[in-house]
């Protein structure tokens, strides 16, 4: 956890100086959107290879989507409510 932290504090402190730079935020925009892409790629496979998850993906899916629904109507919700508080006027 000590790792993880530090690393994005060398990273806050890094794009505060690269900030300036708009053609190095470009590049690095991109290198952040395929790092995604990859991490979305081995996580499939990590799933792939678990056989725990492949045979119960029948009840995992349908409480992944109910949990997924809940998460998306209480962001709409809540932003909902700070946009009329903080933004409305």
């Amino acid at each position: 956890m000590v790792t993880v932290l530090l690393l994005m504090t060398m990273g806050i402190i890094l794009g505060l100086f690269l900030g300036k730079f708009p053609k190095i935020i470009k590049g690095l925009d991109k290198m952040i959107t395929y790092s995604i892409y990859l991490l979305l790629f081995l996580l499939g496979i990590g799933v792939g290879l678990n056989d725990t998850i492949i045979d119960n993906l029948h009840t995992i899916g349908w409480q992944a989507l109910i949990l997924t629904i809940g998460a998306v109507l209480g962001s709409l919700i809540f932003a909902y409510i700070t946009y009329q508080l903080f933004f409305n006027k």
